[in-house]
């Protein structure tokens, strides 16, 4: 799948910059989870934004979408798990998919959970954010899946369907999920072993298993493109919502203070621009 521009994440930054890029006659694509992953989707009632006074965050943000789907933009449901430059190109990793751009909008929100015990230092080796891609490796295995993203259910149903022996991780049990899968509530976890996975403890109580998958809403930034550049946790932009990195843009609360609706849509107004008009460029040269 190629498009001109890739916007990670469907908040209304997201949203705001594929307007934009379409009605710059540009390909665009949204990538990002279910809409209930979104903050704003929590909102019980926002009034500060202009012209859609009392309306809860649910409703901004089918506006949103709405308008976004009218002017052509693509929704592309999934993670994106890696961002690879390569040669004027983004190579976008989506589950086991990949999606080429010319540029990349970065709107995934706040990353606002931190790395579990043992998580950063057992990836590849038994951990995973990606069931589709390396749920094959586990058929016959016992492994967690720790559920922080709206779609988490389905992936772990997934995982159950090919073989692998799953027990569900969250603070409570989904609706979603299936009657027969294992669930265990947690809110501590620490994942164990020494160059590989070998087990779990799930608030004080150790858990034998194969492999873990985290499922979170997003990636960090800086897990996708480990050389961008930071200001105080949040991604580093100039006053064009450009990063350090050609071809990179960024808007929303992932840039900073104030984390606003208002801020979001016309910092993703103006890095969907800038998107359109740094590939302008790059066609002319």
């Amino acid at each position: 799948m190629r498009y001109d521009i890739a916007i990670v994440g469907g908040g209304p930054a997201g949203l705001s910059a594929a307007v934009q890029a379409r009605q710059r006659g540009k390909t665009a694509a949204v990538i990002s989870g279910g809409s209930a992953d979104s903050s704003l989707w929590k909102a019980h009632r926002v009034d500060n934004y202009l012209g859609l006074p009392q309306c809860s965050g649910a409703e901004l943000l089918r506006h949103f979408e709405a308008h976004a789907q009218a002017m052509g933009a693509e929704r592309l449901t999934g993670r994106v798990l890696s961002i690879m430059p390569m040669e004027g190109v983004f190579y976008l990793s989506v589950g086991s998919d990949v999606v080429e751009a010319g540029a990349v909008v970065l709107a995934p929100g706040v990353a606002r959970a931190a790395k579990f015990p043992g998580e950063e230092a057992l990836l590849g080796r038994g951990v995973s954010y990606c069931a589709t891609c390396d749920g094959m490796f586990y058929r016959g295995k016992e492994v967690i899946v720790v559920g922080k993203a709206e779609q988490a259910p389905e992936e772990a149903a997934y995982l159950q369907g090919i073989g692998c022996h799953v027990t569900y991780v969250s603070d409570t049990r989904p609706a979603q999920l299936p009657d027969d899968m294992v669930f265990v509530p947690a809110k501590r976890i620490e994942i164990l072993g020494e160059g590989q996975v070998t087990g779990v403890r799930l608030d004080g109580e150790t858990q034998r298993c194969d492999g873990v998958f985290i499922l979170r809403a997003a990636m960090a930034p800086t897990d996708l493109l480990p050389e961008l550049k930071l200001n105080g946790g949040f991604i580093a932009v100039d006053r064009d919502m450009a990063t350090n990195l050609p071809g990179v843009f960024a808007a929303g609360d992932c840039t900073g203070q104030p984390l606003q609706v208002s801020k979001a849509v016309g910092e993703g107004m103006l890095a969907g621009h800038r998107a359109a008009e740094y590939l302008d460029r790059m066609e002319s040269k």
